[in-house]
């Protein structure tokens, strides 16, 4: 019980320990994470669909951001979310639910790391399938426990945006209206894409043709949801007004 205490109080960050400490460091430090986070997220789809193409030829989109795990990119997509999914479990944030959102959202994006979706053709070196370069034959268990872990980190972030950023003890900074609608939106956006996609996958909403291939439905509602949630960080760190102070300065 002793080493469980202490493995969790080390893994905890300390909130408010030494009010003498520059804030304004830990708050550069923040805003940098910010950054990196929301940069890494925004470019994701980007990165997988521009590489496979470069590649391989190949410039449709895949049916899922999911399935380019087998492909020529696969690298990309593993090192990007691993490396995503680190700096969120390591991002403090101001509150200690700060810290349990983006830690759990960080945690299940390695599980979409470890767990696979399906696969993207039935068999090895499927001719019509050129740009896959493996085949593993998951259980169903490990199918459904992607698109779990999948949702639930797409969800924390969403809450993030929804609920977090908008407070004025989110940051340093004091967000404006607009900055607290734009938030919220972005929340929003990112539950409506997902319930969207999900109900599409089972034909509860149009046909489930518009969310496989070649309409790759489930593709682009995941990405509507990386870039709000992506442009929300961002946002947050006050990349967009930084930006503009640098280059018209």
């Amino acid at each position: 019980m002793a080493f469980l205490k202490n493995l969790t109080e080390a893994a905890t960050p300390e909130y408010n320990v030494n009010p003498s400490l520059p804030e304004k460091e830990s708050a550069a430090e923040q805003d940098s994470l910010r950054i990196v986070i929301g940069i890494m997220g925004f470019l994701l789809p980007i990165i997988l669909w521009a590489g496979l193409w470069s590649v391989s030829g190949y410039n449709h989109t895949l049916e899922s951001i999911s399935h380019y795990y087998y492909t020529r990119v696969n690298t990309a997509f593993s090192v990007t979310i691993g490396i995503l999914a680190i700096f969120l479990i390591i991002y403090k944030g101001k509150k200690k639910i700060d810290f349990i959102l983006s830690a759990t959202a960080g945690v299940f994006a390695l599980f979409v790391i470890f767990f696979p979706t399906t696969n993207l053709s039935p068999i090895c070196s499927h001719p019509d399938y050129k740009y896959a370069i493996t085949f593993i034959n998951p259980d169903d268990i490990y199918s459904v426990f992607h698109f779990v872990s999948a949702g639930i980190f797409l969800v924390c972030l969403a809450l993030i945006a929804l609920f977090r950023f908008p407070k004025d003890d989110s940051s340093n900074e004091k967000p404006s209206q607009l900055d607290k609608f734009m938030y919220r939106a972005c929340g929003i956006v990112m539950l409506v894409s997902l319930l969207v996609t999900a109900m599409g996958n089972f034909g509860i909403i149009l046909n489930e043709k518009y969310f496989e291939y070649p309409y790759s439905g489930t593709f682009w509602g995941e990405t509507v949801a990386v870039w709000a949630f992506g442009y929300s960080w961002l946002l947050k760190a006050g990349f967009f007004k930084k930006s503009r102070d640098f280059l018209f300065r």
